[in-house]
C-alpha cells in the first residue's frame, strides 16, 4: 500500500475495509467475531473493538492456518466462518449463501470459490469430475494448474470440532514455509469429509493490496450504492461519477448530479436536487431542497423548499428554514435561519438566530468571537431588512421589522421597527485642492 496506515484500515467508499467485513458478519448473525491482528495492532483494535469484535495477535505472520490458530480456535464451538480482512466487496448476502450451502453439506466444509479472467497469485481450485479435490497455492502450482481460472476466495464455513481436528495436521512444507489454511481441504478429502466448492461472483475474490485496487473497490461500492438507489427511484445523471456512501438515504425522484459526494448519516427527502461537486456530510434535507453546485454542507438541517448555493458553506448545528435562500459565498455556522429568510451572497453568519422573512444584505458579518475567546449570539427578528456591508458585534438583538442601514456596525440592541444607522457622517469638501 506504500502507507503507514495498516492495510485493513484504508477506507473503501468511506469505511475502513475491516469495518465492512465485521459489519457484514454481524449482519449475517455472527454471535462472536474474532479479528486476527499483526502489524498496526493498536490502530486496528481502536476500529474493530467498538464494533464488538475481539482481537487476537498473531505474533509472527506464518500463514493463514497460523492466523486461525492465533485466534484460539481451540476455544470455538458451533459453526465457524472464516473471512479475509482485506476483501471489502463481500456482502451479507454472500455470507448467507455460504452458510446456507454449509448447512446443506451434512457436516463438511463449504469453500467459496470464484472464476476469474486473470487468477494471478490466488490459489487454484482443482476439481475432478466437478468434485473439489484440492486447493493449490499459485507459488506451488505447476504450469498446468496455473491455467485453472477458478480460485479460492479464502472464505470457509465448517464446524469448530472439524476445524480443530484438521488444524494440528497442517504443515509448512511449501515454497513459503508457511501454514496454509487451504491444506485443510486436502486433509478433509483424505478423511472422506465432504467439501463443497460454492462459486460466488468474482468480486468476492478481490483482495486489496495496492492503492489502485483500493480505488477500484471504492468505485465498485459507490456504483453499487447508486444502483440500489436508482432501483428506488432516485435519479443519477451519471452514477459512475457520483459518490454515495452506504449509510446515506435518499428519497424517490431526487436528482444527483456528477461529482456529488454524499456521506455519513445523510438523509434526503424526495424531489431534492444536488448539483455538481457538492459535498454533504451527515445532513438532513427535507423534500424539494435544492443545493446548487460547489456547496459544502455538514451536520445541518435544510427544511422543505430551501435553496443553498452555489458555493455556500453550511457548518454544523445550522438549521435553514422552509423556503429560505442562502446564496453564493455565504457561510453559516450554528445558525437558526428562519423560514423565507434570505442571505443571497458574500456573508458570514455565526452563532445567530435569524427570524422569518428577514433579508440579510451582501457583506454582512456577525462578529461572534470576542476578545475573551468566547462566542456570543446575534439575534435578528423576523421581517428585518439588513443593508449591505453591515456588522453585528455580539451579543446584540435586533427587533422584528427593523431596518439596518448599509455600512452600519451595530453594537447596541435595535428596537422593533426602528431604523439603525451606525456609520461616520459623509463630509463633502467642494473644490478641494490637495496641498503639494
Amino acid at each position: 500500500m506504500k502507507s503507514n496506515l495498516p492495510k485493513v484500515l484504508h477506507p473503501v467508499a468511506g469505511q475502513p475495509m475491516i469495518s465492512r467485513i465485521v459489519n457484514c458478519a454481524k449482519a449475517a448473525g455472527a454471535t462472536e467475531i474474532r479479528v486476527v491482528v499483526g502489524v498496526g495492532e493498536n490502530l486496528v483494535r481502536q476500529v474493530v473493538e467498538p464494533l464488538g469484535a475481539v482481537c487476537f495477535k498473531q505474533a509472527e505472520q506464518r500463514g493463514t492456518a497460523d492466523a486461525v490458530r492465533a485466534a484460539q480456535a481451540s476455544s470455538l464451538t458451533g459453526t465457524v466462518l472464516i473471512l479475509n480482512g482485506d476483501h471489502p466487496l463481500i456482502t451479507t448476502e454472500d455470507i448467507h449463501r455460504v452458510l446456507e450451502d454449509y448447512f446443506n453439506s451434512q457436516g463438511g466444509i463449504t469453500l467459496a470459490t470464484a472464476k476469474l479472467k486473470k487468477p494471478g497469485a490466488l490459489g487454484r481450485v482443482v476439481r475432478d469430475g466437478g468434485n473439489l479435490r484440492a486447493i493449490v497455492e499459485a507459488k506451488d502450482a505447476s504450469s498446468e494448474t496455473l491455467k485453472i481460472r477458478e480460485v479460492n476466495t479464502g472464505i470457509y464455513a465448517l464446524d469448530a470440532k472439524l476445524l480443530n481436528q484438521v488444524l494440528p495436521h497442517i504443515g509448512s512444507t511449501n515454497a513459503q514455509n508457511e501454514f496454509y489454511l487451504t491444506d485443510m481441504v486436502g486433509l478433509a478429502i483424505e478423511n472422506k469429509i465432504p467439501v463443497s466448492g460454492l462459486r460466488l461472483p468474482a468480486r468476492v475474490a478481490m483482495g486489496v493490496n495496492s492503492q489502485e485496487e483500493l480505488a477500484f473497490a471504492s468505485r465498485r461500492i459507490f456504483y453499487r450504492n447508486a444502483k440500489n438507489l436508482m432501483a428506488e427511484g432516485v435519479v443519477f445523471i451519471d452514477p459512475r461519477a457520483t459518490y454515495v456512501e452506504d449509510s446515506v438515504k435518499i428519497g424517490a425522484a431526487s436528482v444527483i448530479y456528477p461529482g456529488a459526494y454524499i456521506r455519513g448519516a445523510t438523509q434526503m427527502g424526495s424531489f431534492c436536487v444536488i448539483e455538481p461537486n457538492c459535498f454533504l456530510n451527515s445532513v438532513t434535507l427535507e423534500d424539494s431542497v435544492h443545493v446548487l453546485g460547489g456547496s459544502y454542507l455538514e451536520n445541518c438541517v435544510l427544511r422543505t423548499k430551501s435553496v443553498v448555493g452555489p458555493y455556500a458553506r453550511i457548518r454544523p448545528e445550522t438549521e435553514i428554514g422552509a423556503g429560505a435562500r442562502v446564496g453564493n459565498f455565504v457561510e453559516l455556522k450554528k445558525v437558526k435561519f428562519g423560514a423565507g429568510a434570505k442571505a443571497s451572497h458574500l456573508t458570514y453568519l455565526g452563532d445567530a438566530d435569524i427570524g422569518e422573512n428577514t433579508n440579510i444584505g451582501c457583506g454582512t458579518i456577525t462578529c461572534n468571537y470576542a476578545v475573551d475567546k468566547n462566542k456570543y449570539l446575534t439575534k435578528i427578528g423576523k421581517d428585518v431588512f439588513v443593508g449591505s456591508d453591515s456588522q453585528f458585534v455580539a451579543p446584540v438583538t435586533v427587533g422584528d421589522g427593523a431596518i439596518i442601514g448599509s455600512g452600519s456596525t451595530i453594537t447596541k440592541d435595535v428596537p422593533a421597527k426602528a431604523l439603525a444607522v451606525a456609520r461616520a457622517r459623509q463630509v463633502n469638501i467642494e473644490n478641494y485642492k490637495p496641498k503639494k
